[in-house]
């Protein structure tokens, strides 16, 4: 990607958390057109979208502290999706929101909690964040187990829901969303 600005490397001990490259652009394609990954969000994304939303996360590093990492397996340099911090313009409230997206072939082995921790560490350690939030459908149990490894909660586990996702058609099954929350002291307090 020409004219890329700097964009701090993290590492876990099977990830890189690294700058976006014009070799992510066909896999994450395919990641967003997947139907079982778009399953949770509003819908799949067309290649031009993908490579928008790319172009997108890009100036957000050059405009803000952080953004979303392109996410690569150490093993075999495999572009695995992303995981990083935004603040979506759909969202509630003006919170850091820490996300992920992963391809299909990437679930089920940890790397999601492996790259949101080492997020996680950034955003408390080297921004100085309060708190971090995190956002999805009522009905995406994987997500929420992330969430709940992180330990993020909610603040009324009780609610049916948080908010309505604003995108999305009243009466959408996906449009009941819920807020998981972490705090700086709750993240201190678990590594200790």
């Amino acid at each position: 990607m020409t004219d890329m600005p700097h964009v701090p490397r993290l590492r876990t001990p099977r990830l890189l958390l690294r700058e976006w490259r014009d070799g992510d652009l066909t896999p994450f394609a395919a990641i967003n057109a997947d139907p079982e990954v778009a399953a949770f969000l509003t819908t799949p994304l067309t290649r031009q979208e993908s490579d928008a939303f790319v172009g997108r996360i890009v100036d957000h590093w050059r405009t803000d502290d952080c953004a979303l990492w392109a996410v690569e397996r150490v093993a075999d340099g495999a572009f695995l999706g992303f995981c990083g911090l935004s603040v979506p313009p759909w969202a509630p409230g003006p919170e850091v929101e820490i996300g992920w997206r992963l391809a299909r072939h990437a679930w089920g082995h940890g790397y999601a909690t492996e790259a949101a921790r080492e997020v996680a560490r950034f955003a408390f350690e080297t921004l100085g964040l309060d708190e971090l939030v995190s956002y999805t459908s009522v009905s995406n149990p994987r997500s929420r187990r992330v969430m709940e490894k992180l330990g993020m909660a909610r603040t009324d586990a009780g609610a049916p829901y948080d908010f309505e996702q604003p995108r999305l058609a009243p009466g959408h099954p996906l449009r009941p969303h819920l807020i998981y929350r972490l705090s700086r002291a709750t993240w201190e307090a678990m590594r200790a």
